[in-house]
């Protein structure tokens, strides 16, 4: 498959930079692949990497890939590029600004670009997402779209810790199809526990979220963000000694 392939290459790369500073790169696998509610794999597992570089002005580049399962369309896998500027105020507060370009190599028409800024305090962050053209192509014209979300990782003792997430999806893209009778702007949210073993991090958590209608009032299992639970493992290298 090409996202091994994909995977491969980031692994080589991570390698290589290993020894340089502000190089890293995480892997993840996953029980699904949660987009802001919404499953991106049917439910089913993902694997998911990413190769980061971080300069110490606060400027960043990377990529992420995962593989996908968008049901009748023909796309196997997702690889997003971003890039942008982060740093601490003297107060503690942090804060992030960059540009997203999600990728689906398989149907290009579904690419398309997002904007975001991000404010963080402690173990609380606050982040707005913009896309002028949600969906890309594919959805036939430019359709606007938001995402305004807030998550908290609180410290617990024994390496533990309390995860929560809540977001709200809005614009003129769920506009639409709240008036085709095929969703709206919706929230979800999820609880759960984080755990530090080592290298490795391990979360649980329970993701749920307003559910999509469709005109007759049967659910529409494409756009679902039917309730689940979560598991993830995850570990960043290079591993420190």
């Amino acid at each position: 498959m090409r996202i091994v392939r994909i995977a491969a290459a980031l692994v080589l790369a991570a390698t290589a930079g290993a020894a340089n500073a502000g190089v890293s790169s995480t892997w993840t696998l996953a029980s699904d692949y949660d987009y802001r509610g919404i499953t991106q794999t049917a439910q089913d597992p993902a694997v998911q990497a990413s190769f980061d570089y971080a300069h110490p002005s606060g400027w960043y580049l990377g990529a992420w890939g995962s593989n996908v399962d968008f049901g009748d369309l023909d796309v196997d896998y997702e690889i997003d590029v971003y890039s942008g500027f982060t740093g601490t105020t003297a107060g503690e507060l942090g804060w992030d600004v960059g540009l997203l370009y999600y990728t689906y190599h398989d149907d290009s028409d579904l690419d398309f670009v997002e904007v975001y800024g991000a404010l963080s305090y402690s173990w609380f962050k606050g982040k707005l997402s913009y896309s002028n053209d949600f969906g890309g192509d594919s959805t036939g014209g430019k359709t606007p779209a938001w995402y305004f979300d807030g998550s908290a990782t609180v410290p617990l003792p024994a390496n533990f810790s309390a995860l929560a997430h809540i977001g709200y999806s809005f614009g003129d893209y769920w506009d639409d199809l709240k008036r085709a009778g095929a969703g709206r702007p919706y929230i979800d949210y999820s609880l759960g526990v984080g755990y530090t073993m080592g290298r490795f991090n391990l979360a649980l958590k329970w993701i749920d979220g307003s559910d999509f209608k469709q005109a007759d009032g049967t659910a529409r299992d494409v756009l679902s963000t039917e309730p689940r639970l979560v598991f993830a493992f995850a570990t960043a290298f290079p591993w420190s000694e």
